[in-house]
């Protein structure tokens, strides 16, 4: 593939959901690190550069309400879309909606992973809409607080509404034509709620890795991480999560030094922040979490710097004379790795750079929007990475409050009403009991946020897959000749589940009832 191909490509949201603090704006990197590499290669598009070029896919524009909720408001904004036709059989066909996320959404949203590769089978029509507030479908004035109260799942599932309706119009959709909502992450929980507040629109959703229960504290993502560092099916082992624990307790004793320890640690770990303060050791540590928490989280994806058996491989001293290597030279290795992947400088800033950068109101030109996932997580969802209980192997650093103090140094939102808000979230979608019926969650168990998300089956209708060893959102990545077994079977079930769902749209539209 040609390099401008791979740039004009863009990145396909699978960030890491984690409210920002320095620490989650790294997990986050590695997500759309992740999804470019992917996009990037022509293996998993299937695109080429001759003949078949007519058939990428095509941007669009639709003017949507800022405030979809004021009749008298007719403030504006464009939202991108993309579109891809190649396999539409039009009339009645089924129209495959792509929802985003939490950062820019690129045509490779359309031509990879699924509902592209389920396109073919059933002459869909894909299409892929961008979160408002996000890559470039940002309201005109800027990320100030004055707007970001435009900023919400609510707004996004009102602008899927809307887009629904534009959309049919504009491609002259046939009534009968089924909508079937996708959706990853935070999006995958979009794409259920979709379902879940317009059964009448929205016809079925596949929502994968969907933290659909919002949570203040959220120390049970640690609690996977650990498990998973023990699993064998990954190459984990009891050694390894002992190891990682040994590392962590080395970086804190020597930060306990201070002076020369203190500043060797900084140069050895790539902090770009002097470590004097206890907020800027804790922005260390947190972003140390991090890393590890990622090579969990994105596990065996093509992109991932680390998996759990390579990070383990660096903690044990690589299968080499251990007695010359130790955790902490492990973890120093782990860090290098993934700098140089991710083309940064520094694992860490100061505290002050942080609060700095997330107050800038000027919205990015690229890459996943910082300032407005912060926000919605103070305002919505929680999500705030704790280390609190006995079986973390990591540091207790950055605690709870330390995270909640960027709601009130950004946004002047105090913990208080960040916990009332979660608490609403959870109140209006049902949290892990929704009551969606013909929505389908898919999860793996080796990622964290499964325990967010819906992995038994609810009803007949509200049915839920958890694939071993899977990791975040990696049913919705390309197919590659190494894919598991289990998540080869997935994807099946996926397949499956579509069928069933099409054919009951079909005989709807017999009967006269869609």
């Amino acid at each position: 593939m040609t390099v401008w191909l791979a740039r004009w490509l863009g990145p396909l949201l699978l960030v890491s959901l984690w409210g920002l603090s320095a620490p989650a704006s790294l997990l986050r990197r590695l997500g759309e690190h992740i999804q470019q590499f992917q996009e990037s290669s022509a293996q998993g598009l299937g695109l080429s550069l001759g003949p078949g070029a007519a058939a990428l896919p095509k941007v669009g524009w639709l003017e949507q309400l800022l405030d979809p909720f004021n009749v008298s408001d007719r403030r504006s904004f464009l939202q991108r879309y993309w579109v891809n036709e190649q396999h539409w059989v039009g009339e009645d066909g089924p129209i495959f909606l792509h929802l985003g996320g939490e950062g820019s959404l690129g045509p490779g949203s359309v031509m990879r992973g699924h509902p592209a590769a389920l396109a073919p089978a059933w002459g869909a029509l894909v299409i892929s809409l961008e979160h408002r507030f996000y890559g470039l479908s940002i309201p005109a004035g800027g990320l100030e607080m004055a707007q970001l109260r435009f900023l919400s799942s609510r707004h996004a599932l009102a602008d899927v509404v809307s887009a629904r309706l534009a959309l049919s119009r504009l491609f002259n959709v046939s009534s009968s034509s089924p909508w079937i909502c996708f959706g990853g992450s935070y999006a995958g929980s979009l794409a259920a709620w979709a379902r879940l507040k317009f059964p009448h629109l929205i016809f079925a959703s596949v929502a994968s890795s969907a933290p659909v229960r919002a949570v203040l504290d959220f120390s049970e993502y640690n609690d996977v991480v650990s498990r998973s560092l023990m699993s064998t099916a990954i190459g984990g082992s009891l050694e390894c999560r002992a190891a990682v624990s040994a590392a962590f307790a080395e970086v804190e004793r020597r930060l306990r030094l201070g002076g020369a320890a203190e500043a060797a640690l900084r140069s050895e770990l790539s902090a770009c922040s002097t470590l004097g303060s206890a907020e800027n050791q804790a922005e260390l540590l947190g972003a140390l979490q991090a890393l590890v928490g990622g090579a969990v989280q994105y596990d065996g994806q093509a992109g991932a710097p680390l998996s759990v058996r390579q990070l383990c491989g660096l903690l044990l001293g690589g299968g080499g004379n251990r007695s010359h290597s130790t955790p902490y030279c492990g973890l120093r290795r782990a860090v290098q790795i993934v700098l140089h992947s991710l083309g940064q400088k520094c694992l860490s800033f100061s505290r002050a750079e942080t609060v700095a950068q997330l107050r800038s109101t000027e919205p990015q030109l690229s890459g996943v929007g910082d300032r407005q996932w912060l926000y919605q997580t103070c305002t919505e969802f929680g999500f705030y990475v704790t280390c609190g209980n006995p079986r973390c192997p990591f540091s207790q650093l950055p605690a709870l409050p330390s995270q909640l103090d960027l709601c009130e140094k950004v946004f002047g939102l105090s913990a208080l009403s960040v916990a009332q808000a979660v608490a609403q979230t959870n109140s209006y979608y049902g949290g892990q009991t929704p009551g969606a019926n013909q929505v389908l969650f898919v999860n793996g168990d080796t990622d964290p946020w499964h325990v967010l998300s819906v992995t038994q089956a609810l009803g007949s209708s509200e049915s839920a897959l958890l694939i071993r060893t899977g990791s975040h959102c990696l049913d919705m990545a390309p197919e590659r000749p190494s894919d598991s077994p289990s998540l080869r079977l997935g994807r099946q079930n996926i397949f499956q589940q579509l069928q069933t769902w099409l054919k009951l749209a079909k005989e709807s539209q017999v009967k006269g009832e869609v």
